[in-house]
C-alpha cells in the first residue's frame, strides 16, 4: 500500500509540476511582499551587489579621507613643541643660572651631571647636553611616572588590534614584494648633534620627524648662553614613539567606527536593495513567465503581475504600467476575438443565403425565378464585400490611429465643408438641414480626417433616417475645456432597447427594407476613434418632455465631446 502510494504521489508531482512551481514562485513573493524585505542572495543579486559596493566605496572615501587629512596629529605634533620648547629652556636656564653663578664660560661634565641629577623628568623623556664645540656633556632620561603626559607613553598606549592586523597583512603581503629599506638608522645622539650648528646660530630649533629604532621622536634644542656666547646646547626628546602611539590610537578608533558603520552600511543596504530588487524580481518574474508561456515551454494562462501599486514611488509607478499594459493588452486580446467571432457569424449569414439561392437555382426552371434568385446572390456578394471591406477597415483602425501623426486644425473649419457638401445631399432629398455655429475657431489637437469620418458617418445615419419633410440640426457649443458637436433629426428616433447595444459591433437597427445595405460597424469605428482621441460620444432620444419620458421620441441625438 505505501509503494502503491509513494508512485500514485510521484505521478501527481510529475503532473503539477509547473504549477507547483508557480504556487512556490507566487508564496515567495507573498511572504517576501508580506516581510517588507527579504534576504536577497548577494550572488543571485547584481543590484543588490552593486548598492552594497557604491556606498562602501562612498564610505571609504570617507574613512581615507579622515585619516589622510586627520588634524590630530598636527595638533599633538604643536602641542608636544610648545611642551618640549619650553622645558629646553627651562633645562638651559638651570645652567645659564649655574654658569652665572660660577663666572664660568663653558660646561664641565661634573656640573652638568649635577645638574641633569636635580631634574624631575616625566618618563622615558631623554636630554640631552652638548658643549659648544659638540661634544656630549651630559644625558639623562626621565623615570617620572606621574603627570598627565604620562598615560600617552607607548607602553601605556591601548591596544589597536585593526591596525596590528592590517600591519601583519602589509608585513606578510606587500613587504614581501616590495624590497625593505636600509634598516641601520642613526643613532638619537648622532641626529641630535647635527642639529647643534643651526642652534648655535639661529636658536631654538624643533624636529618633529627623527627616526629611531623605536619610532618618530620630537626634539627641541636651545642654545645655552653665557652673556652673549651660547657655550653649549640642550636637546630634549620625547620618548620614542610616542606620538606614533597616540595617532595609532586615534587611527584605530577610526576604524573602528569605520567597521561599525560598513556593518550599519551593509545592513541598510540590502535592507535598500530588499525593497528595491525583490519587486523587480517579481516583476521580471512575471514578465519571464509570460514569455515562457508565449514560447510553450509551460502551461499556458493569464499572466499575473504582482500588485506593488500601493507603493508611492517609482517601483509603484512601475507595477501600475505593467497591470495596465498587460490588462490592456488581454483586453485587446479579448476584443479580437469577439471580433472574430462576430465576423464568423456576420460572414456566415450571407453565405448562408448564398448557399441557399445557388441550391434553388439548381432545381427552378421559370425565367422570373431564376432572375429573383440572381438579385439575390447579387444582393448577398454586394453585401459581403461591403461587410469585408468594413471589417479590414475596422482591423486596420487600431495601428492607423497609434501611427499617424495628430495635428492641431480648425474643428468648424471642417464641419463648414463637410455641412455644405452632406447639407447640400440632404435638401437634395427634401430634408431641412441646419447649422448653428459659433464665432472664431476652435481648435483642437487630433486626427483631422478620422474626426471627419466620424461627423460623416452620424450626418449620413441621420440623413437615412430622415424623410421628406423632417430636418437635420448640426450644431456646436463651447464648455470649458470641451467642445460638444451635436447631430440632431427628426426621424423616427432609437428603441429604448437599442440605445445601449447602437455602438456595438455588427448591430444594425435599420427597416426591412435597407437589410443588408449597412454592415453596422460605422458607429463602433466612431466610437473608437472618439475615445482614441480622449473625447465621449452617445446618443439619446429627443422627448417632447424630459418628464414623459414614455413618449415617442421626436427624433434622435448624437453627441460628440472632444478635449479643446
Amino acid at each position: 500500500m505505501q509503494q502503491t502510494g509513494a508512485i500514485a504521489m510521484q505521478g501527481v508531482d510529475a503532473a503539477g509540476d509547473g504549477a507547483s512551481a508557480q504556487v512556490r514562485g507566487a508564496a515567495r513573493r507573498a511572504s517576501r511582499r508580506a516581510l517588507g524585505l527579504g534576504v536577497f542572495p548577494l550572488k543571485s543579486s547584481p543590484l543588490t551587489r552593486r548598492i552594497i559596493t557604491f556606498n562602501l566605496i562612498a564610505l571609504n572615501v570617507l574613512v581615507a579621507g579622515i585619516l589622510l587629512l586627520n588634524a590630530s596629529r598636527e595638533s599633538l605634533v604643536m602641542q608636544h613643541a610648545s611642551a618640549l620648547i619650553g622645558e629646553a629652556e627651562l633645562i638651559a636656564n638651570v645652567f645659564e643660572v649655574q654658569s652665572a653663578a660660577r663666572g664660568a664660560e663653558s660646561l664641565t661634565p661634573f656640573e652638568v651631571a649635577r645638574a641633569l641629577d636635580g631634574l624631575s623628568l616625566r618618563n622615558g623623556v631623554e636630554v640631552y647636553v652638548f658643549d659648544a664645540g659638540g661634544s656630549l656633556a651630559g644625558h639623562t632620561e626621565g623615570t617620572n611616572q606621574s603627570g598627565a603626559l604620562t598615560a600617552l607613553a607607548p607602553d601605556r598606549a591601548g591596544k589597536t588590534p585593526i591596525l596590528d592586523g592590517l600591519g601583519l597583512v602589509w608585513t606578510h603581503g606587500v613587504r614581501s614584494v616590495i624590497p625593505a629599506g636600509d634598516a641601520d638608522a642613526p643613532t638619537l645622539e648622532t641626529q641630535l648633534r647635527a642639529l647643534i650648528p643651526a642652534t648655535l646660530r639661529r636658536g631654538t630649533q624643533v624636529e618633529t620627524g627623527l627616526d629611531t629604532a623605536g619610532g618618530t621622536v620630537f626634539s627641541a634644542s636651545t642654545p645655552i648662553r653665557h652673556g652673549e656666547a651660547a657655550i653649549g646646547v640642550v636637546a630634549v626628546a620625547t620618548p620614542s614613539g610616542e606620538i606614533d602611539a597616540m595617532v595609532r590610537g586615534e587611527r584605530e578608533r577610526v576604524l573602528q567606527m569605520f567597521l561599525v558603520a560598513a556593518l550599519v552600511s551593509v545592513g541598510l543596504s540590502l535592507v535598500l536593495a530588499s525593497t528595491i530588487a525583490n519587486p523587480l524580481a517579481d516583476l521580471a518574474e512575471a514578465a519571464e513567465t509570460g514569455r515562457e508561456r508565449n514560447a510553450g515551454k509551460i502551461r499556458p494562462g493569464r499572466i499575473r503581475i504582482p500588485d506593488l501599486s500601493g507603493r508611492p514611488d517609482e517601483i509603484g509607478r512601475l507595477s501600475r504600467a505593467m497591470r495596465g499594459m498587460v490588462s490592456a493588452l488581454y483586453n485587446r486580446i479579448d476584443a479580437n476575438e469577439q471580433f472574430a467571432a462576430d465576423v464568423a457569424h456576420e460572414i456566415k449569414n450571407p453565405l448562408a443565403s448564398l448557399r441557399s439561392a445557388v441550391g434553388t437555382m439548381r432545381m427552378v426552371t421559370r425565367e422570373d425565378q431564376r432572375n429573383r434568385l440572381l438579385g439575390v446572390i447579387e444582393h448577398d456578394v454586394r453585401r459581403l464585400d461591403r461587410l469585408v471591406s468594413d471589417i479590414s477597415n475596422a482591423s486596420r483602425l487600431d495601428a492607423e490611429l497609434v501611427k499617424e501623426d495628430e495635428k492641431e486644425f480648425d474643428l468648424l473649419a471642417m464641419l463648414a465643408t463637410l455641412n455644405q457638401y452632406l447639407g447640400a445631399d440632404a435638401e437634395a432629398r427634401g430634408i431641412d438641414y441646419i447649422t448653428d455655429m459659433p464665432a472664431g475657431p476652435i481648435l483642437i489637437q487630433g486626427l483631422e480626417a478620422r474626426l471627419a469620418q466620424v461627423f460623416v458617418n452620424l450626418i449620413t445615419n441621420a440623413i437615412s433616417f430622415s424623410e421628406t419633410g423632417d430636418a437635420i440640426r448640426v450644431w456646436v457649443r463651447r464648455r470649458k475645456d470641451r467642445v460638444l458637436v451635436v447631430i440632431e433629426d427628426t426621424g423616427p428616433g432609437i428603441p429604448d432597447e437599442a440605445l445601449a447595444k447602437i455602438f456595438r459591433r455588427f448591430y444594425s437597427q435599420r427597416p426591412e427594407e435597407h437589410f443588408g445595405n449597412n454592415s453596422g460597424l460605422g458607429l463602433a469605428i466612431s466610437k473608437q476613434i472618439v475615445e482614441a482621441h480622449g473625447g465621449v460620444i452617445w446618443a439619446e432620444n429627443i422627448r417632447p418632455t424630459e418628464a414623459d419620458i414614455l413618449s415617442d421620441p421626436l427624433g434622435a441625438r448624437f453627441v460628440v465631446g472632444l478635449p479643446v
